[in-house]
């Protein structure tokens, strides 16, 4: 693992007004039939209380691999986070073929992950991590006293044609975040995730958000940046109400993919609808915090058509040379990026 110090990595600054919610639904309409622009779903980005911490829990419960711990601070990362004086460390981890970074504010610190949350509020996000054998990775977190989300893993019932068979668990990490354990049974998920190699964590298969309105979504992810839709389901039941903690939840769900990387998820609850928006004041430094890289060559482009600053990087120390950050319609964050290391 690198570790390095790069004290004025310059960034996108973040915008989460409102004013970016409805420009980007705006220019998601008119954008309508463009060529794809995101090549690949990057890393997946969480703020979190405490690095080190964070990676041991992913290293020792999950199986994560560390790749690298880089700091940055100055002018940029004010720029970026819109946090004065900020500290910023990423410690980035793999597992398979996917990464996730660590973002630990050295200074100031931000507001923790809100006590009281559920998994219909729209700042709900989820990392989904495949497993090859539920009973023993479950067996494998109840050995670390892991913090439930659901009561126990749920396999999803025959009748539901999409989703038949998958088996899931929602837990906590030590901040509060949530995290998925997934199975996929024969015939579903990528092929890949059915050859375990005598591993018990796979991979990153997705990461799920919640929205108010897929439409308005779709043509954000899908018209704007360019995602194809890989797959629809319709859920509920007694079983998605267990793994969802929720009485009467019944879901649209969405998947959208690119090339490469995993996929994002839209989960918009058509019940209950009272899922609770995300904090108009929410910054980069709060716990409730994700971060969802999107590859592409057309950086300028895109930028121009999200009304978004592009920034030139001094070196890839950070994973890459060029981009910006911007809010969905829901106000959950991508940083759009011209390449990965």
């Amino acid at each position: 693992m690198r570790r390095v110090r790069h004290p004025e990595a310059r960034l996108a600054r973040l915008g989460l007004a409102c004013r970016w919610i409805a420009l980007a639904v705006l220019l998601a309409a008119r954008a309508a039939g463009a060529e794809p622009a995101v090549s690949a779903v990057g890393a997946i980005g969480i703020t979190v209380s405490d690095a080190d911490r964070a990676a041991a829990f992913l290293r020792d419960v999950l199986e994560f691999e560390a790749v690298s711990d880089v700091e940055a601070s100055g002018a940029a990362v004010e720029r970026l986070t819109g946090v004065p004086d900020a500290a910023l460390r990423v410690v980035t981890l793999r597992l398979g073929r996917e990464r996730l970074e660590l973002l630990e504010f050295r200074a100031p610190p931000g507001r923790p992950f809100p006590a009281d949350s559920r998994s219909n509020d729209r700042w709900f996000q989820h990392v989904a991590i495949v497993v090859s054998d539920m009973a023993q990775a479950y067996a494998k977190l109840r050995a670390h006293d892991v913090a439930h989300a659901s009561p126990a893993p749920q396999r999803l019932p025959d009748w539901n044609p999409n989703a038949g068979g998958i088996e899931a668990f929602y837990f906590r990490d030590p901040d509060g975040h949530f995290l998925e354990l997934i199975s996929f049974p024969p015939g579903r998920g990528d092929p890949r995730w059915q050859d375990g190699n005598g591993n018990l964590f796979l991979g990153i298969d997705h990461t799920a958000l919640v929205v108010a309105d897929t439409e308005a979504s779709l043509r954000f992810y899908r018209d704007v940046l360019g995602l194809r839709e890989a797959g629809a389901s319709e859920n509920w039941g007694e079983e998605q109400e267990r793994l969802n903690s929720l009485p009467g939840a019944r879901l649209r769900i969405t998947t959208l993919r690119a090339a490469a990387g995993p996929g994002v998820e839209l989960l918009e609850y058509l019940a209950p609808r009272s899922g609770r928006p995300r904090p108009a004041d929410a910054r980069v430094n709060d716990l409730l915090h994700f971060e969802t890289a999107l590859v592409t060559r057309e950086v300028a482009a895109l930028g121009e058509r999200l009304a978004a600053a592009r920034v030139e990087l001094p070196d890839d120390a950070l994973g890459f040379r060029e981009g910006f950050l911007v809010a969905d319609p829901d106000g959950h964050v991508l940083r759009v990026q011209g390449g990965e290391r």
